[in-house]
């Protein structure tokens, strides 16, 4: 008889700060800063109207909400390691979701013309390597894989890294922030890189991470309109070192997983 298998401490954390994650990440400004620099960006020039998306991570669905803004004729389905998301995903969006633990090897799956990720692959490095096949095997070849996640090459990395250590927040031992180019290497096998995008400055962490840094909720509208044109010109300096994230786009190959 088989052992269940561990559980994974990010479905513990997860669920903890759930209520506050919500109100931070999903109200009207955070929203807002979603679709100008992240959606926009990483959406632009696809057409996934009449595809289905697997949202990985999917949490409450509001990336999945978000989608359908853009293309209303998509299909998204919600994979989540938390049950509790998972119910909330299909109130919140009508829609289909599964629990996964996108760290333990996949069983029988659906394949998708895409898979989207924002903020959830900086979760799975108990395993990686398994994360990344598990992917693969939920993509069909020729599709994407969308992503949004923190950013190592970020020149405050070492910053970065101690604070995941000391505040609540964050569930240190089971995520760190991602450097693309080493996780795009480790994914060769299965997808090639189509897009890279870096971003994120005094915004990304005052509006749309305004939970770990203790913005009170009703001081967003003012800094919103404070800080987005101060983001617009941040976008402009040149490299990756600046930035505090990264948006990439990649293509499924025909490799197997």
């Amino acid at each position: 008889m088989n052992s269940p298998a561990p559980v994974n401490p990010q479905q513990q954390h997860y669920e903890a700060i759930h209520d506050a994650y919500e109100a931070h990440y999903y109200d009207a400004p955070s929203i807002a800063y979603r679709h100008r620099f992240l959606y926009g960006p990483l959406f632009a020039g696809m057409d996934l109207n009449g595809k289905s998306v697997a949202d990985l991570a999917c949490g409450s669905g509001h990336n999945s909400l978000a989608l359908r803004e853009y293309y209303p004729e998509v299909n998204t389905v919600g994979y989540d390691i938390s049950e509790a998301a998972c119910a909330d995903y299909r109130r919140l969006t009508g829609g289909e979701a599964h629990r996964l633990d996108l760290t333990q090897p996949l069983g029988e799956s659906s394949q998708h013309d895409a898979a989207l990720v924002i903020g959830g692959l900086h979760h799975c490095v108990l395993d990686l390597e398994q994360t990344l096949r598990n992917v693969a095997h939920l993509v069909k070849p020729g599709g994407f894989f969308m992503m949004m996640e923190p950013n190592d090459d970020f020149l405050l990395s070492v910053v970065r890294r101690v604070w995941y250590r000391s505040d609540r927040w964050f569930e240190a031992d089971t995520e760190e922030a991602l450097k693309h180019d080493e996780i795009a290497e480790r994914a060769a096998p299965y997808f090639a890189v189509e897009r890279l995008h870096y971003f994120g400055g005094p915004a990304f962490y005052m509006i749309l991470n305004s939970l770990i840094m203790r913005v009170p909720l009703k001081a967003k509208p003012a800094l919103q309109r404070l800080l987005f044109p101060i983001e617009r010109a941040y976008g402009l300096l040149p490299g990756r070192k600046p930035y505090a994230a990264f948006l990439a786009v990649w293509r499924r190959t025909d490799a197997p997983a």
